[in-house]
């Protein structure tokens, strides 16, 4: 994706000429909070019932952060190949325009910083249907479905308030203060580098982030 120019108005980018549809670009942070945090409290409560008896109930917590770490790498492949998909013809300019061109537009919308529901929806029941096949199908080991997508989902929460952080927060201290600047400098310096939002370590194993 090339530099956009950078609209830093007030007012949204218009997306659709219909208000209905426009209205779902936009969302609150506090929406992520209130869909996402009980689906991840509950699958890991479903994990914790159905664990074997004959394993220790300390592994679950093993497997919910495996499931934080496959959302790392799963963010840093979204970011890069499917956000930054790079397109070719209006259709599909459009297209990623939509999905992630508009917030390189204007990257301070307040209300484009975070996953919209119609998107994250489908999304996740995608990410469930494919450990569901993974985990119960293929391996035979049904009951790691819930906490891996329970870590799955934290990592998500915690990549969207990351984000949006990066955007609105001052940030001026340790970790957060680099995760804000190696933010930015993916907005205003290497558009096609940088992918990883809340954590730098997809960037150095795949040769994106830069010296």
């Amino acid at each position: 994706m090339a530099h956009l120019p950078i609209n830093h108005s007030e007012e949204p980018i218009r997306l659709f000429k219909s208000d209905a549809l426009e209205f779902f670009t936009h969302i609150h942070p506090a929406v992520v909070l209130l869909i996402w945090i009980p689906v991840s409290v509950y699958s890991l409560y479903r994990g914790v019932i159905g664990w074997p008896v004959n394993i220790s109930p300390w592994v679950i917590f093993i497997v919910f952060f495996a499931g934080v770490f496959l959302w790392t790498l799963s963010e840093y492949l979204l970011h890069r190949f499917v956000f930054h998909f790079p397109a070719r013809g209006a259709l599909m300019e459009r297209i990623t325009f939509l999905f992630h061109g508009v917030h390189h537009a204007q990257p301070q919308c307040k209300t484009r910083l975070v996953m919209p529901p119609v998107v994250s929806i489908p999304m996740a029941l995608i990410f469930f249907g494919v450990f569901y096949i993974l985990f119960k199908i293929i391996l035979g080991a049904g009951f790691l479905i819930y906490p891996v997508f329970s870590g799955f989902l934290t990592g998500y929460i915690i990549y969207d308030m990351t984000h949006y952080a990066t955007h609105h927060f001052a940030m001026r201290t340790g970790y957060y203060k680099y995760i804000k600047r190696y933010h930015n400098q993916h907005h205003y310096k290497t558009p096609n580098k940088r992918f990883g939002v809340s954590s730098p370590v997809w960037d150095v194993v795949f040769g994106t982030k830069p010296e």
